[in-house]
């Protein structure tokens, strides 16, 4: 016979089971969530934050680090979406948490983002050699650098470092582009062209472009080291790459500027000089800027390579940088010129002892450049005033770099060195093995640049002395 006790102990738990998943589904459907717009960026850079999980009409602090960036009233469904906030200017660079936590419950959800002040190209995206967002190094404490690491590479490494996601992009005359660990120097990977390579990487979008004296240029896979695709041009590649709004620019020796599509290597237009083109393109508000050694300075249209206008030097045009619209120019005839960089007309020029090779770098109304009379100049960007001058031991090829307050250039004296951007006095310098013509890079707080000794070295400040300070406290 049936016993109804007996049978009802099965429903029971049953039962019971399906209220204990219904509840824990319905904890699982109530836990807040949130979700950035972006990963990782510089200090100051937005994000939007959206949320869910939280209860209807609820006040809901958003931080970054301990830092309450903004206050959000969820809907009734207990979401929110693209709360603006800002990495603080003084987040270092390393992994930060992004929080909310509402008010009345504790209720809270985070996401990591991380902070990096990278260095992806000679002149940066701003065309100025100037890195805006480094906060670990300043005067003060450029002054304790020491070495981080070295890596030795087949030949001379003359070209500038380029600092993206982590890893160190530099080019040697042994052939090769290395791909190197920005913390530790260890390789991830090297690719090897048919001949010399001087020409300074530049990152974009997840590729590193760079040229060979094999008549490449080449876009490879920024990660993996693997070619995505090259455009061969009629001579030796000198120059470094410029990339900007999905355009490659690029100089060679057959006398040419070339503009070609980022992603695919198609060639868009190509202007031509009277002379060879081993100079960095510069590009702002749709005209790019180059030299050449038929003695001009050209601007031409962005998109189209039409000439827009030309202004003679007295020599080879070597190295430029454009900010508040001038372009600055280096000259072999021993000058710096400023050009109005809508007509080309001369503003001032400043006359040197020897060639000026040296990209300049300006910064808060300051031009920073090298000359091969061996010394490093700082003039008034407006009027060519000049307004300090630090004599190296040899001449200075090297094109500054400056981030928050500290110049840092390379001189053939086979020094690096740092020096107050306001007043030239030496902060720090460092000896290798042979000449430094290669310019240095910034990002991270730490200084990367390349010797004619063979290595690629990275400075930066000890254990414990603001560098590893990177991650934020939670609230």
């Amino acid at each position: 016979m049936f016993n109804a006790r007996m049978g009802s102990q099965p429903i029971t738990f049953f039962a019971c089971l399906f209220i204990a998943c219904l509840f824990l589904s319905t904890m699982a459907i109530a836990a807040p969530s949130i979700t950035l717009s972006r990963k990782t960026g510089p200090p100051t850079i937005g994000i939007r934050v959206s949320g869910s999980g939280f209860a209807p009409n609820a006040k809901v602090d958003i931080f970054f680090g301990a830092k309450d960036e903004v206050l959000v009233v969820t809907d009734g469904q207990g979401e929110f979406k693209d709360a603006r906030i800002h990495a603080p200017r003084n987040a270092r660079p390393g992994e930060h948490r992004v929080e909310a936590l509402e008010r009345d419950n504790g209720k809270r959800a985070h996401e990591p983002f991380l902070v990096q002040t990278d260095w992806r190209q000679l002149h940066r995206e701003d065309m100025t050699r100037l890195n805006p967002f480094e906060n670990v190094l300043n005067p003060k404490t450029a002054r304790n650098l020491g070495l981080k690491w070295s890596y030795a590479t087949g030949h001379f490494v003359i070209s500038a470092p380029a600092v993206a996601n982590g890893l160190v992009y530099v080019s040697s005359a042994d052939s090769r582009v290395y791909a190197l660990n920005a913390s530790t120097g260890s390789e991830a990977w090297r690719y090897t062209t048919g001949s010399f390579v001087y020409s300074s990487p530049a990152v974009a979008n997840g590729l590193v472009y760079f040229g060979s004296y094999d008549y490449n240029l080449y876009a490879l896979n920024a990660s993996t080291g693997t070619k995505l695709w090259s455009y061969a041009t009629g001579s030796e590649i000198d120059s470094s790459p410029t990339v900007a709004e999905g355009v490659v620019y690029v100089g060679s020796l057959d006398h040419n500027l070339y503009a070609l599509n980022a992603s695919t290597g198609a060639k868009l237009w190509s202007y031509t000089t009277g002379g060879d083109v081993d100079s960095t393109p510069v590009v702002a508000n749709g005209v790019v800027y180059v030299g050449s050694n038929d003695d001009n300075v050209y601007a031409l249209n962005a998109s189209t390579g039409a000439k827009l206008w030309s202004f003679a030097t007295g020599d080879y045009a070597t190295g430029l940088a454009v900010a508040d619209g001038v372009v600055y120019a280096s000259s072999n005839d021993h000058n710096l010129y400023a050009l109005n960089a809508s007509t080309g007309s001369k503003l001032w020029s400043f006359t040197t002892g020897y060639f000026v090779v040296s990209s300049p770098a300006v910064v808060n109304g300051m031009v920073y450049f090298g000359s091969v009379d061996g010394n490093v100049y700082a003039l008034q960007a407006s009027t060519g005033t000049k307004l300090w001058s630090y004599a190296t031991g040899n001449s200075v090829e090297s094109s500054p770099a400056v981030a928050n307050g500290v110049v840092y250039v390379g001189s053939a004296d086979f020094n690096v060195y740092a020096l107050n951007a306001s007043t030239g006095v030496k902060l720090w310098s460092y000896t290798t093995g042979n000449q430094v013509p290669s310019s240095p890079a910034v990002a991270n707080g730490v200084v990367y640049v390349g010797s004619t000794d063979f290595s690629v070295y990275a400075f930066g400040l000890p254990d414990g002395d603001g560098a590893d300070q990177g991650a934020s406290k939670r609230p």
